[in-house]
This record gives C-alpha cells, structure tokens and sequence, in this order.
C-alpha cells in the first residue's frame, strides 16, 4: 500500500488533488467537490492534533472493531456513515481549501512521524505510525477516487 510519509506516494496524492477543479462531479455521494476537500482535512487535523474530539460509549464498544475492519486491505465501501464533525454543510472556497488540503498532505512528508500529534484516535483508540499512515491514506483515496482523480 501506498504511503502518506513516502514522498512518491504523498506527491501522487498531491497530484491528484491538483487534477480536481470546481466543477469536478462525484461519482457517487452527496458532497461537492470543496466540501469533500474540506471534510478529508478533518482526520488528518485529528491526527495532527488540531482537531480534538472527544471519545463516547460507541467508540469504547465498537472502536476497536471498527478499526480492524477499516485497516483491511480492502477500499473503504461508499457510503460509510461519516462522524458529525466530519460534515462539511456550507459550500467552501475551492481555492483555500484545495491549497489547505495540499498543505496538510505535504506535511507528513515534511515532518515525517512527527506529524502525528495524537496518539490516541477518539474512535479508534491507541494506533500505531503504521495505522495512522493506512487510514489517512485509505481516506484520501476513497474521496478521490469518489470524484473521479
């Protein structure tokens, strides 16, 4: 699998990104192509500590399975139900939160591991480097692929 800390697989990811305009399409789902750039910076701001969450009963008994299921091999399915914090209602400037996204991204290249800021998932519990890197790269992927990059 690719990698968010590998700078050949974070700058194909980059690129893609580049690839999108404002009127790229989603194949599928109901987000615009801003609020979908949007809502892809909100896990990468919870593992940069930026975002912070907070943990519930659901995360204790279903966390755990949750994560393994999600760190399989397999692409995320369409249509996963998405955490509250992660909807994006209002329509965001393209350009800003293209630019945005691009930033996030190239700093786990730039800063590597350090990147990580939050051990601790509020869903997931513990993760490891190696979680983190899977997720935050699965995530991305699925939403590009999503509209179609």
């Amino acid at each position: 699998m690719e990698s968010v800390f590998d700078t050949q697989g974070n700058q194909k990811i980059v690129a893609r990104i580049e690839k999108l305009t404002p009127i790229t399409l989603s194949q599928w789902g109901k987000m615009t192509v801003s609020q979908m750039m949007e809502h892809c910076q909100q896990p990468i701001k919870v593992a940069n500590g930026t975002l912070n969450l907070k943990s519930n009963w659901m995360s204790f008994l279903f966390g755990k399975m949750m994560k393994k299921k999600l760190l399989e091999s397999k692409p995320f399915a369409h249509g996963m139900p998405t955490v509250k914090e992660f909807r994006i209602a209002h329509e965001p400037d393209f350009e800003s939160t293209k630019k945005e996204l691009i930033d996030l991204i190239i700093a786990f290249t730039n800063e590597g591991h350090a990147s990580i800021k939050n051990p601790k998932h509020p869903f997931f519990g513990e993760m490891t480097m190696e979680e983190w890197d899977i997720l935050q790269w699965k995530h991305l992927d699925h939403h590009l692929k999503q509209f179609g990059v």
